[in-house]
């Protein structure tokens, strides 16, 4: 029987966009680690309307409620005054809390207040958490099988409370696990991939679900399986890829949390090879996903950001001729472009990127969006045209990851 979270986030900090809410989305991940799962997520500003009807409707929905922030000592923190209103009862002092801040405040060199000492008031009918990293206590209350958990709304006190206290009793009480494969695929597009796997996906067993996550040119493919037995749900998981990878394996690059700069950095060091690249509509994104992964230096010597014509000649060698003839966006271009940055900066693999981002400089024959690609390397220099999108933003972000899959494939095929 699945059950069931709610998040509430309290903080006017948050509804103004002056603090960004990270914590809902740890909180989400680790709970669906332990098999629960969060139905909805709310944020609320600090008034006692907001609080005590965020409350009351989640109850209502849901078997954890999860309420992070508003714990401070000031007259503006509501959340444990309204949780103690909410059940009707009234303060418990926590000595072992007076405690903690009071050897907390003097490795500080502070002096511990009257208004401070007010956080060891917690409402009767809850469980202390001790917070061993700030001064506010988390609370755990169980009312009609409804358990609350309150916790400040400092990321690392949240954490560290859920790690210590939260995660662990939530772990003991449900025991369902549920586990997600991932399976990332790029180059295709989501209902042609959803075409090759139809037969696949309605066969699945009816525990096992199927997402589709798609984004710039990649789509991922989420199982997920819900059960008792981790390391079951894991092979059953495995079996039903292992009939998928044959219908789309050309167009899988990796699992979980793999990323294609990434995959792509590892088949380099693979070979022990070096690539760079020649950016003209890019203007340098490929070069700064690659370098975004840790000892990318070991592959990627550079790149020439050959926005203009003149840079395209002068710096890559690009025949002027060929360039006034045929055009920058041009099959013949993006192979003089890849070849001549792999010669230049002395690389295994040269790759190249030319189009029309927009909104502007398209025509009839090539619009907006048409992008050509190329690749080259000691033994084949090769391009590919691409037709993308009207919007510039999404051109250029579809034309990098391209590139880097256009890199996947020839490199593979070698």
């Amino acid at each position: 029987m699945p059950v069931f979270a709610e998040l509430i986030s309290i903080g006017d900090e948050i509804l103004y966009g002056q603090t960004l809410d990270t914590n809902s989305h740890w909180i989400s991940a680790r709970l669906d680690e332990i098999g629960v799962k969060v139905r909805r997520k709310i944020t609320i500003g600090d008034t006692r309307e907001e609080i005590l009807s965020a409350l009351a409707e989640s109850t209502e929905r849901a078997d954890i409620i999860l309420i992070t922030g508003g714990l401070g000592p000031t007259k503006d923190d509501l959340t444990k005054p309204l949780l103690a209103e909410y059940f009707g009862v009234g303060f418990t002092r926590h000595q072992e809390v007076i405690e903690h801040l009071k050897t907390l405040f003097s490795k500080r060199g502070r002096v511990l207040t009257e208004l401070n000492e007010q956080q060891a008031d917690l409402p009767a009918n809850c469980t202390m958490l001790m917070n061993k990293l700030g001064t506010a206590p988390g609370m755990w209350f169980e009312e009609n099988d409804t358990i609350y958990v309150s916790m400040p709304g400092v990321p690392y006190e949240m954490k560290g409370l859920m790690n210590d206290h939260v995660l662990p009793r939530l772990t003991e009480k449900y025991q369902e696990v549920i586990y997600h494969k991932i399976v990332r695929t790029i180059g295709i597009p989501e209902s042609v991939l959803a075409q090759k796997i139809e037969d696949w996906e309605n066969n699945l067993p009816k525990h096992l679900k199927l997402a589709y996550l798609p984004s710039f040119g990649q789509v991922k493919l989420r199982l997920t399986a819900i059960g008792g037995v981790k390391s079951e749900l894991e092979k059953e998981v495995q079996q039903q890829i292992d009939q998928l990878l044959p219908l789309i394996e050309s167009s899988v690059f990796g699992y979980d949390e793999d990323e294609i700069e990434k995959v792509i950095g590892d088949m380099l060091l693979a070979k022990n090879q070096t690539i760079a690249f020649a950016e003209s509509c890019t203007g340098g994104l490929i070069s700064h996903l690659i370098t975004s992964v840790p000892g990318s230096s070991q592959y990627f010597k550079g790149s020439v950001i050959s926005y203009s014509n003149e840079v395209k000649i002068d710096e890559l060698g690009v025949n002027p001729e060929v360039l006034e003839a045929k055009g920058a966006v041009s099959e013949e271009v993006v192979m003089q472009m890849a070849k001549g940055v792999r010669e230049r900066l002395k690389t295994d693999v040269g790759v190249s990127v030319s189009g029309i981002a927009g909104p502007d400089g398209g025509t009839e024959e090539k619009p907006v969006g048409t992008v050509w690609i190329g690749y080259s390397d000691k033994q084949k220099t090769v391009a590919k045209q691409f037709n993308f999108l009207k919007d510039r933003n999404l051109n250029i972000k579809f034309s990098a990851y391209s590139a880097l899959n256009m890199f996947r494939i020839q490199y593979q095929a070698e």
